[in-house]
């Protein structure tokens, strides 16, 4: 799945254009490489997103097409450093 649609799929970003412009920006890495919206995320991928000052990283848990608000959590696992 493309790293943009999975960041909207999974709710880490409220929308797919948030997460295409954050590619782009050079906002997202997947494994501390900087990703491009296109690029693939595979189940045990670590995605790191920055906020401004802040730095959200997670495991790639499951990747599914469609989930409900409540499953989509259940997507990934935040890693606290």
């Amino acid at each position: 799945m493309r790293i943009d649609k999975y960041l909207k799929v999974s709710r880490l970003i409220k929308r797919r254009t948030v997460a295409n412009d954050a590619c782009e920006q050079g906002r997202v890495m997947i494994n501390e490489k900087v990703s491009k919206p296109g690029d693939r995320v595979k189940v045990g991928d670590i995605i790191t997103v920055t906020f401004g000052d802040k730095v959200l990283k997670a495991k790639v848990e499951r990747i599914t097409e469609h989930v409900k608000k409540e499953e989509a959590g259940e997507m990934y696992s935040i890693i606290n450093e």
